[in-house]
């Protein structure tokens, strides 16, 4: 296998430092659940999830740490070996499956580290409000949307030729 294949893993090490960096800078300097308004629309407030995504099984009781660290290793073994498979000229792809893996990976090490993920990025509308989440959970969302992308344009022009 050429080295060239894994070349992409310095970036999900940057990922996982500006990851980590951002939680150590909100853990330091932002109050526990109090909002510190940006603009409208946009708090930073510092937050602890032990759940998933939305806080998905926040309330569990403990067990859910385990269970989302070995899905978190489990995914992060899947896209290595997509990446793998993934040839360099599909850079698209390349860059989905790097931006998940590093947002995976940056939670995981909270989960590993402190039993939840560290979230601090809140933005709301009127009385409505996105769960807060972090840089991590920014990676995973951009690369799937990029995954996606990818898909609807591989779909739309394996379509384009045919009746």
């Amino acid at each position: 296998m050429r080295s060239g294949r894994w070349c992409g893993l310095s970036w999900v090490a940057l990922l996982i430092a500006l990851d980590q960096g951002t939680k150590l800078w909100a853990v330091h300097s932002l109050q526990y659940q109090q909002a510190r308004p940006v603009f409208p629309g946009f708090n930073l407030t510092l937050m602890h999830n032990p759940g998933a995504a939305f806080s998905l099984l926040a309330e569990a009781g403990g067990w859910q740490r385990w269970l989302f660290v070995g899905l978190a290793f489990a995914v992060s073994g899947l896209l290595l070996w997509m990446l793998a498979q993934t040839p360099l000229a599909q850079r698209l792809q390349r860059a989905a499956l790097l931006l998940i893996l590093g947002g995976a990976l940056g939670n995981l090490i909270d989960r590993l580290r402190l039993g939840y993920v560290i979230d601090f990025v809140e933005l709301y509308y009127r009385a409505g409000s996105w769960p807060a989440f972090n840089v991590a959970d920014s990676a995973i969302t951009v690369g799937a949307g990029f995954l996606l992308w990818g898909a609807f344009r591989e779909g739309a022009q394996g379509s384009a030729g045919k009746p």
